[in-house]
């Protein structure tokens, strides 16, 4: 790698831990540090939440997808689009009024407003389990990253290096400093995926007529996917957006209901069709030039897919540009960890501990945050795949928490035993599941019995709930 790149590089992570350090000195309560004191605009809404929902793990794990399959691999982001706006016009009207109402900070909050504490703390826990592996997900997209990147970094010292500074930078800055530096870092990336890798990768492959002559038909199609897959997405995805604390806490950071919208509609376009195909198509790509020779000393089928995009931009970029690329990159990465990081943070602190009203909050706060952080870089040393670790978090989170959110949202009396007991349950048949590696029929993904299980489990509680309550008001002859 160029010396060039290298200062156009680090010159990049120098301004992210000084947006950081710049937030430190503004924030005085937990309500700054976790939900940016509720002020703020649309658009710096609208590009965190796409900036933390795609962000470098989806980045390179739709890379890795377009590797494999092709242009069906953006069904991925299309049911993100739907969870974006389906949630803009069900979850936010709602939310966001009791948010201001009872100046909430976390999303089990609003689990504690509509049943009790015990399933308020039962969320907390689900969702900071949920979003330490989320983070750590992201840690590892950045070494990957940078160890393909750098050919003499191992991935263990990527590792170290990525993390420690979004722990840092995420650490002494709240989510001011996550969604200023998220809305910079969205900018950066898809300047640097659009205009720089998009055009020189396709000029460098030879075009149209050698994708074609080199791929299977397969990979140009956006029927080449199977129905168990699609749905495994959709049950995967569209949930996390009634779920997930990353996006609540930004629910919360809008200065109204019309405010948190806008911001969501605008991220659901970003993630479809933007980021969907312009992640694919690299990924795609990058098959390409390993099938054509471009890229040598590979045999393709041995090969990470994920590791296949970062490989052919270090390959093609000249001297400049490749700075601009690898930390359009990181830029998505780190947007995603912050995030996690927070949220997980914020459920640690406000719905596990109770420490939010206590005095010396904001440093209960920031030192959660670091210890957070290092539990997540830990984690990331032991995994090896990006979207593996992702899907399974998200699965985790859906399968124990969406259907008391349903509850919540649409039932005149929500249940909270019934509540508590889909989460356990629901939760607890997904993360079985994976454990045991037990697969399910037509290959459908394991969250799908959680959800399922969560599901008839409120139904059951509640069904008996509402029996006990009639037979105790039945009076003795």
């Amino acid at each position: 790698m160029h010396t060039i790149d290298l200062i156009i590089f680090f010159i990049y992570l120098i301004a992210m831990l000084g947006v950081g350090f710049f937030f430190m000195r503004r924030n005085k309560t937990p309500d700054d540090y976790y939900v940016g004191g509720r002020k703020l605009k649309a658009g710096h809404i609208g590009l965190s939440v796409v900036a933390t929902d795609v962000g470098g793990g989806f980045s390179i794990g739709l890379g890795g997808l377009g590797f494999l399959m092709g242009l069906s691999g953006s069904w991925l982001l299309f049911s993100g689009l739907i969870g974006a706006w389906l949630s803009a016009v069900i979850l936010i009207p709602k939310v966001s009024r009791l948010a201001r109402e009872r100046n909430f900070l976390t999303f089990p909050q609003f689990l504690e407003h509509a049943f009790n504490k015990k399933v308020a703390l039962f969320a907390g826990i689900i969702s900071a389990i949920g979003y330490i592996g989320f983070t750590s997900s992201q840690i590892l997209a950045g070494a990957k990253l940078a160890s393909s990147t750098f050919p003499a970094l191992s991935m263990d010292t990527a590792l170290l290096v990525m993390g420690s500074i979004a722990i840092v930078y995420t650490a002494i800055g709240g989510l001011k400093a996550v969604i200023y530096t998220d809305t910079v870092q969205w900018i950066v990336l898809m300047g640097g995926l659009l205009f720089v890798a998009l055009p020189f990768a396709y000029f460098k492959i030879g075009g149209l007529e050698t994708i074609k002559s080199t791929l299977d038909a397969d990979f140009l199609s956006l029927t080449a996917i199977s129905w168990s897959q699609l749905i495994n997405w959709l049950f995967t995805i569209v949930p996390i957006w009634f779920i997930g604390m990353t996006l609540y806490q930004r629910i919360y950071a809008a200065k109204d209901t019309k405010t948190a919208q806008r911001g969501w509609l605008i991220a659901g376009l970003f993630e479809y069709p933007l980021m969907a195909f312009l992640g694919v198509t690299l990924g795609m790509f990058a098959r390409v030039a390993f099938e054509s020779g471009i890229i040598t000393n590979y045999v393709v089928a041995d090969i990470d897919a994920e590791m296949g995009l970062p490989i052919l931009l270090r390959t093609i970029l000249p001297a400049g540009l490749m700075g601009i690329v690898l930390s359009a990159y990181f830029s998505a990465i780190m947007s995603t960890a912050d995030s996690c990081l927070m949220a997980a943070s914020g459920n640690i602190l406000t719905d596990v501990f109770k420490l939010h009203n206590k005095r010396h909050n904001l440093r209960y706060s920031q030192l959660i945050t670091l210890l957070i952080g290092i539990l997540a870089l830990f984690i990331a040393l032991k995994v090896t795949s990006v979207l593996d670790l992702m899907l399974h978090s998200y699965s985790f989170m859906v399968s124990g928490m969406f259907i008391p959110v349903l509850a919540a949202l649409f039932a005149k009396k929500p249940n909270p035993e019934a509540a508590l007991a889909a989460m356990l349950i629901g939760g607890g048949t997904t993360l079985s599941l994976i454990i045991f590696d037990i697969k399910l029929i037509f290959g459908l993904d394991a969250n799908i019995a959680g959800i399922t299980a969560s599901g008839i489990t409120y139904l059951i509680e509640n069904f008996i709930s509402r029996l006990q309550k009639n037979d105790s008001i039945i009076p003795n002859n």
